[in-house]
Parts: structure tokens; C-alpha cells; sequence
């Protein structure tokens, strides 16, 4: 289904953009001929000049132009006018006039001495008005390009052990109950339990969540997940349709799917618009077939100048400004927005983020950087260490782990300048810590677990490690010798500008929510930060998109902010989505909106320039009409 679907924008696509390729060179030599820019057979107004004009016309009028004709077809056979209506009308009006002109002109000659023609209004308005459908057809096609791109992530094989064998085979080969085996920095092929070793398993790509995540014999691991350390057998469990990803994928095709289309501005107005035209065209002929004579001197026959009455209303009514009023507004818009790192992908969207009131932001990758730095260095006072010779024999240590806690001890010794030793007998513990010896001491560096499994006395740190917990950091026990030195605590950083943008939103009436795949101290203590009174937190992957539910049928309406590929459900489901650019390729094309830079007041400021653009639509749209 997926494909059929991108295959069906990518051919609307095209035919759009042929249709206004075509039209924008016929009514470009319409227009300059007209003009005298280019040069037509025979004086302007001859016969042959308007004849020209004529068979320019005709192609756009009635190939370029046919889907206004369908669709005030469908229109009239189901009771309602919308912008198809008006420009069919209005086009018809001035191209059927036109060619009468152009083929009886002495019947015009009676009431315009000129003969008038007027193929260049019904062909620019056609062609502006195709310019508009392209550039949204153009956003849409990119937006299918995020279901391709999840299908991307699952390995195309598997290396299982049957009858005492290894092979590889293709993945949609596996059986629930193979033993599949996954090498160090493999990405798993498909879900399934733990049976033999443990490993740290980098679950980002699904769970958002920039942590490794430590697995041992008899815990559950995602397919499309990336194995970091420990070689691991695995029993296959849930396979093909049953996989987390592809719960993730039909996700976000039902999002896509179930979004319901917003109705335009412009056919809200033109369905009040047309008919009052029309009736006052209709109004308009009658009067003059009726009473005309009786009132003035007509230079033709009642019936006749009554026609012309009626033609030249519906001319004069139909806004030539219309192709121009959405199209020219969006293109400024979303220029401006390019300017500034934010791509809109059409009207739509500037027209669903009017009546935005709730923001839902993810925490990691959002709201914060996503990898953990070192918050605290504290030291045990009857140890005789002083912090940055605690954090010189932690790095030293963690100099041979490739776990984001390890990594962000090295970055805050190599902060301060100081230099790591040589360290013998490392061993990394899954789980628990790492532990080896610098200049003949035993140290390791770990959780509570590790320093219980050593024998190693805490009870003087439980107060300060609850403490760090609750803040929302993640605190490491170091202990030299058998006994415990000191405390290190690490915590993700929240983003510069992330409190300002928050209080500016709020600050516009919107209301800000935080999700989090973290726990509740986590979470909340980063929402305290922020200022963020609303906090979702444990959140699976796919409950993301069931918040979004929630909320709108609370009867919000809910933008949903995010980088991740964990994401692209919610974004998709949402009435706005808006990723990061800096995130992943699947998270933007399910959105509505990607800020392509780091500051996250751009998402204020994507609102605010939202909001004025489809102001300008609103003014163009009433002098267009009013005028």
C-alpha cells in the first residue's frame, strides 16, 4: 500500500507539474503578445492576431484547465461550489467571450466598437492557479518518502544456527524460535529475546532515546536496533508485521492516511461567492432583456446586449488577482521561512497553525541534546582525592568503553586538560560499570550494583545519589581499592534557547506539553527546568501518536514537535507536524514543518510566520474579491 502510494503522488506530481510547465509557455506568449512583446501574426485586434491568441488560449483553457472542470462537476453533482467553481466560471466567461469576439466580431462591434479580447486573464489565471497545486503536489510526494525510508532500516538478512550450522538467509525467512546471531556493531534483524551473552544495544533509531541500552539473557531486543558491544544469540519472536517497526510503519500510513483535509480559505469564500455572482449575472441579464429598451438607446437587440451584460459580469466578477492572492502569499511566506531554517510544506499547513493551541514536545533530541555530559564530581571526605584526580582515574578507565556515560567522562576530563593513564586488566561489566587497574590501584566506575556485587560500602552516598536521582541525573559510584572515593553524576543537557522558546510559546497562548520515554524524576525535573508544567513521561514509542489522540480528542488542537524516527507516527498524526532537521530524514518527511537550524525558537517563530502569512492570504483574498 505504501508504494502504490508513492507511486500515485509521484504521478500527480508530474502531471501537475507538466500541466503548469505547459500553460506558463502558452500564456508567457499570450501575455507578451498581447503586449506586442512577441510578435503574432497580423496588426493587434486583427483577426488573425485574436485568432492566434485563440488557438494559444484554447490548449491551456481546456488541457491545463480540466481539472477545474471536473471538479466543479463533481461539485455540482453533489450540491456545493468551492475554487474549481469559481475559476471554471470565471475562465469560461472570459475564454468563451473571447472567442466569440474572435469569430463574430461584428456582432460585438455593436457594444465594443474595440473587440476586446481577453485570453491572457483566463490563461494567467489558470496558470497561477496550477503554479499553487504544484507546490503543494511537490510537498505532499515528499512526504510518502518517510514510510520508504522506514522499510530502509530492516536488514535485508539474518545469520541463524540451524541443525548446529550458522547460514545467512534472508530475513523474511526467519522463523519465530531460530537462533539468530548478531556480531558487535550489527544491526539486529528482527525481534526476540536474549539467550546467550549480553551487550549494549543502541535502540535509538526506534526508541528516540540516545542511551544504549544494557541487555542480558532473557530481555527483549528491536529489530533494526544496533548491537554495540557483546556478540549475542537471540530466539526470534515477533517477525514480518508483528515487529515493532512494522507497527511503526503502518503507524504512520494510517496517520497519513486518517488526516483529515483542511478545507481552504478561498473555497469557504468562493462558495458563498459563486452563487451571489451568478445570481447577480442572472439578475443582471434579466433586467436589461427585460426593461433595457424601455430605459436607454440599446446599439443592439435586447436579448443580445442583455448576453453581453451577463458575460461581462461574470468577467468583471470572476478576481483575475485570485491565481495570485494564495499562491504569491505562500511563495513569500515560505521564502521568508527558507531564510530563516524553516520549510513549510504548503497552504494547509499555514491554515492548521492558525488554530493551533497545544504544543507537544519530545524530551530527547529535542528539547535536549540527546547524549549525556557530566553534572556533578564529588568526592568522599575521608578519601584523600581531590575531584580532578578522581575524574583523571575514571577517564583513564573509561577510555577503553564506548558506552555515551563513559564517553562524556573522557570529554570533561579532556574539558579540563587533564591527561588520562595507562590503564591494565580492563574489563567492561554489561550492566553494571567498567573496572580495571591505574597505577596499581583497583577502581571501577558503576551503578549500585556493581559497587553490592564488590562488596563495597555506599551507605554514606545513599542520601546524595537519591538526591542526583531526583534532579534527573544518572549518578556512577568510583571506588579505589575496594572502597567507594566519590560520586560522578552525568545528566542529558537541555538545549540553549529551549527555556526561551518554551516561555515564548506560552507567552502566545499556546500550551506546552513534554513527552518522555524517561522515568518520572527524569522527565520531570527537565520540565522543571524548562518551565514545563505538562509532562507525559514513560512513554513507548508507540504510545507517541496515542498522546496525540488523547489530546485532540480533548479537543486541542496539537502541534507535535520531534527528531526522531519514534516520532514520525506522532508527527504524522498530529494537526502540524514540525521535525528538527537536525533529526532523522523519516521524522521531517512525516512532518508538516522542519526547522532546518539548531535554536529552538525557531518553532515560535514558525508559528508567528504561519500566522502572518495566512493573514496576507486573508488580505489578498478580500481585495480580491472586494476589488
Amino acid at each position: 500500500p505504501a508504494q502504490r502510494e508513492k507511486d500515485r503522488h509521484e504521478q500527480d506530481l508530474r502531471r501537475v507539474r507538466t500541466k503548469f510547465l505547459g500553460s506558463a509557455v502558452l500564456s508567457a506568449v499570450i501575455l507578451l503578445g498581447s503586449l506586442q512583446g512577441v510578435p503574432l501574426p497580423g496588426p493587434p485586434g486583427s483577426f488573425l492576431f485574436n485568432l492566434s491568441l485563440f488557438v494559444l488560449a484554447t490548449p491551456v483553457q481546456f488541457w491545463a484547465g480540466a481539472q477545474f472542470y471536473r471538479g466543479t462537476w463533481a461539485g455540482f453533482k453533489h450540491g456545493y461550489a468551492d475554487m474549481n467553481t469559481l475559476i471554471a466560471v470565471g475562465t469560461s466567461a472570459a475564454y468563451f467571450y473571447s472567442a466569440f469576439a474572435v469569430f463574430f466580431p461584428s456582432v460585438i462591434r455593436a457594444v465594443d466598437p474595440q473587440v476586446s479580447v481577453y485570453f491572457d486573464t483566463s490563461a494567467m489565471i489558470v496558470t497561477l492557479v496550477l503554479l499553487g497545486r504544484w507546490l503543494e503536489a511537490r510537498a505532499k510526494s515528499r512526504a510518502s518518502d518517510a514510510i520508504k525510508k522506514l522499510m530502509a532500516l530492516q536488514p535485508k538478512t539474518a545469520r541463524v544456527e540451524r541443525q548446529g550450522q550458522e547460514r545467512e538467509i534472508p530475513v523474511s525467512e526467519v522463523v519465530a524460535g531460530d537462533t539468530v546471531l548478531v556480531r558487535p556493531g550489527e544491526r539486529i534483524p528482527v525481534d526476540g529475546t536474549i539467550r546467550e551473552g549480553s551487550t549494549s544495544v543502541d535502540e535509538s533509531v526506534i526508541t528516540g532515546e540516545s542511551m544504549p541500552v544494557d541487555k542480558k539473557p532473557e530481555e527483549g531486543v528491536l529489530g533494526a536496533s544496533i548491537n554495540k558491544t557483546g556478540f549475542f544469540k537471540m530466539t526470534a519472536t515477533r517477525l514480518g508485521k508483528d515487529s515493532v517497526l512494522a507497527q511503526i510503519i503502518r503507524l504512520v500510513e494510517e496517520a497519513q492516511g486518517s488526516k483529515a483535509p483542511v478545507q481552504r480559505l478561498a473555497d469557504r469564500v468562493a462558495a458563498v461567492f459563486v452563487p451571489v455572482v451568478i445570481g447577480i449575472a442572472v439578475l443582471a441579464f434579466l433586467f436589461w432583456w427585460g426593461w433595457g429598451a424601455s430605459l436607454v438607446s440599446l446599439p443592439a437587440s435586447p436579448f443580445l446586449f442583455a448576453l453581453l451584460i451577463f458575460i461581462a459580469v461574470l468577467i468583471i466578477a470572476c478576481p483575475c488577482a485570485l491565481g495570485l492572492a494564495t499562491p504569491t502569499a505562500i511563495m513569500v511566506g515560505t521564502g521568508k521561512g527558507a531564510e530563516m531554517g524553516i520549510l513549510i510544506k504548503g497552504g494547509e499547513t499555514l491554515e492548521q497553525v492558525q488554530k493551533l493551541d497545544t504544543l507537544l514536545f519530545d524530551k530527547t533530541g529535542t528539547l535536549t541534546w540527546g547524549t549525556p555530559e557530566i553534572t556533578d564530581v564529588l568526592v568522599e571526605s575521608e578519601v584523600r582525592i581531590d575531584p580532578d584526580r578522581l575524574l583523571v582515574l575514571a577517564a583513564s578507565l573509561e577510555k577503553g568503553s564506548e558506552h555515551p556515560l563513559a564517553q562524556a567522562v573522557v570529554r570533561e576530563a579532556e574539558r579540563r586538560g587533564l591527561k588520562t593513564l595507562p590503564v591494565s586488566d580492563f574489563k567492561a561489566l554489561p550492566g553494571f560499570g567498567v573496572q580495571g587497574t591505574v597505577e596499581g590501584k583497583t577502581v571501577a566506575l558503576g551503578n549500585l550494583k556493581l559497587m553490592q556485587d564488590r562488596g563495597t560500602e555506599i551507605s554514606g552516598f545513599q542520601d546524595r545519589i537519591q538526591a542526583l536521582a531526583r534532579k534527573g541525573k544518572t549518578p556512577m559510584v568510583f571506588s579505589v581499592d575496594g572502597k567507594a572515593a566519590g560520586l560522578i553524576a552525568a545528566a542529558d543537557q537541555v538545549k540553549p534557547h529551549a527555556r526561551e522558546a518554551v516561555a515564548n510559546l506560552q507567552a502566545m497562548g499556546l500550551d506546552v506539553v513534554m513527552i518522555s520515554g524517561d522515568n518520572e524524576y527524569t522527565a520531570r525535573a527537565v520540565g522543571a527546568e524548562l518551565g514545563i508544567r505538562e509532562v507525559r513521561y514513560e512513554v513507548l514509542p508507540e504510545g507517541k501518536a496515542e498522546e496525540v489522540d488523547k489530546l485532540k480528542s480533548q479537543g486541542r488542537c496539537v502541534a507535535m514537535v520531534g527528531d526522531g524516527i519514534n516520532d514520525a507516527p506522532a508527527l504524522a498524526k498530529a494537526d502540524v507536524g514540525i521535525a528538527l532537521g537536525s533529526g532523522t530524514d523519516i521524522a521531517m518527511e512525516a512532518s508538516d514543518i522542519t526547522l532546518m537550524n539548531r535554536d529552538l525558537n525557531a518553532v515560535p517563530g514558525a508559528i508567528e510566520l504561519s500566522r502572518k502569512t495566512l493573514s496576507k492570504i486573508r488580505q489578498n483574498l478580500f481585495w480580491a474579491f472586494f476589488y
